[in-house]
């Protein structure tokens, strides 16, 4: 399966913002003292909210960096190919020829 320029840059641009959205939201949960992420906020013992959204996060980072790979695959797939520019106009011999009796 080949993807397109447009969907390969779409898929690895994706990757990066996971990346950026997650660790954010994960530095911002470990900074959080309202008492929603550990009990009386002092960093002493995690509550299930931390739990679940830590779970959260490190399932979107891991499929968010599984989609980005898979761009960034596709665009280095896409820069190996030749461009239709470079063709030459010289087709490749047949091995050889069909001929009807």
């Amino acid at each position: 399966m080949k993807l397109s320029r447009p969907v390969s840059w779409f898929l690895a641009a994706f990757g990066v913002w996971s990346w950026i959205v997650w660790t954010t939201f994960v530095k911002n949960l470990w900074k959080d003292t309202s008492g929603l992420a550990f009990h009386h906020g002092d960093h002493g013992s995690p509550t299930a909210y931390f739990w679940i959204h830590l779970t959260l996060a490190v399932v979107s980072t891991v499929l968010g960096t599984a989609i980005g790979v898979l761009g960034i695959r596709g665009l280095r797939a896409l820069r190996r190919e030749p461009s239709p520019e470079a063709h030459t106009g010289h087709e490749p011999a047949p091995e050889f020829e069909l001929r009807q009796p």
